[in-house]
């Protein structure tokens, strides 16, 4: 009895501080936002990712009344922006805007200096960026599956290049010819810039590449569209089939992005943040500036990307173990 009247007395003094506390973070989380906020973006100024960050930085600041500073923090396959951001403070001032790279990153490095389901509580997703398979114009295929039966007629001969081994531009070429049996040779560059300089000059044969990317190569007649490689026909390319609805049924591979926050960042700011997006997804001049980008909108409740993150994880997971891709 003498033990249990302690430990209540001990409960009983505490309570005080506990709702104090809970008063305070309470009362943070109403005034939130009170100063900038800052989005890191863990790849290069002036890329497809960071077009479209800042974009939607720029409408969110509109919404909140506060500035959303982007802070590019590139390099490492995306890790070192994302490391960045799952150290920062969980109070709602740092967000990261993601891509898929989220869930390629603890398949393709032994080492990682964050766990991307711990460390990140998810708000929602943002966009997608189809991806197309393109081929050199001395490459005497028209469509998607006269690509495919002249590669068979020629294994080993075609070379493919992409932005990088382990990057998604990368696996959405080897599961595609995983896929249709094609045997080509990968030739990894250091980003798309080069990669598809290479495919313009002819040095290689095909690519798979983001539609941001790739349209001004297609419209110029420089590259061949012969499908997309994401779940739906692309506005931007009405005509060119999805490699689902041609070849391969349920191929699905798109440069996803989102935005999550470090772990333990109150509920009550996740989900204005939710909100807050969702509206910004939703605006014309949002819709207009994804549509000029070749990124098509997405939006989803925080639970929902979260579970989208982990299933990715996984899928993409296979995909690198079946490439035999590792970065470090």
């Amino acid at each position: 009895m003498h033990n249990i009247r302690r430990k209540l007395c001990a409960a009983l003094a505490t309570l005080p501080l506990a709702l104090a506390f809970n008063t305070q973070a309470q009362a943070q989380t109403d005034t939130w936002p009170e100063r900038p906020i800052t989005m890191i973006v863990p790849f290069p100024p002036g890329g497809p990712t960071d077009l479209i960050a800042r974009v939607i930085a720029k409408q969110l600041s509109e919404q909140v009344g506060q500035p959303v500073v982007v802070d590019n923090r590139g390099g490492a396959n995306g890790t070192i922006g994302m490391t960045a951001a799952a150290n920062a403070k969980a109070d709602g001032y740092t967000i990261l805007y993601n891509t898929s790279s989220i869930s390629l990153s603890p398949n393709l490095f032994k080492e990682l200096a964050f766990d991307p389901v711990k460390d990140f509580d998810a708000v929602t997703s943002t966009a997608v960026i189809p991806m197309v398979l393109l081929a050199h114009p001395s490459v005497p295929a028209n469509t998607v599956q006269e690509f495919i039966e002249y590669a068979k007629k020629n294994p080993g001969k075609l070379s493919y290049g992409s932005a990088g081994a382990g990057n998604i531009t990368h696996l959405t070429a080897f599961l595609f010819n995983q896929s249709t049996g094609i045997d080509a040779v990968h030739i990894p560059y250091r980003g798309s810039a080069p990669a598809m300089t290479d495919l313009v000059g002819g040095q290689t044969a095909f690519m798979t590449n983001t539609m941001n990317d790739s349209l001004p190569y297609i419209r110029a007649n420089r590259l061949k569209a012969l499908a997309i490689t994401s779940k739906q026909r692309s506005p931007e390319l009405p005509d060119v089939p999805t490699v689902a609805e041609s070849v391969i049924p349920e191929f699905d591979m798109g440069a996803w992005q989102g935005i999550v926050v470090p772990a333990g960042t109150p509920p009550a700011i996740i989900e204005r943040l939710n909100t807050e997006i969702l509206t910004a997804l939703k605006t014309p001049s949002i819709l207009e500036q994804l549509a000029k980008q070749g990124a098509q909108p997405l939006g989803s409740s925080s639970q929902d990307y979260a579970a989208y993150i982990q299933n990715e994880i996984k899928r993409l997971g296979d995909v690198i173990r079946a490439a035999g891709v590792k970065l470090n």
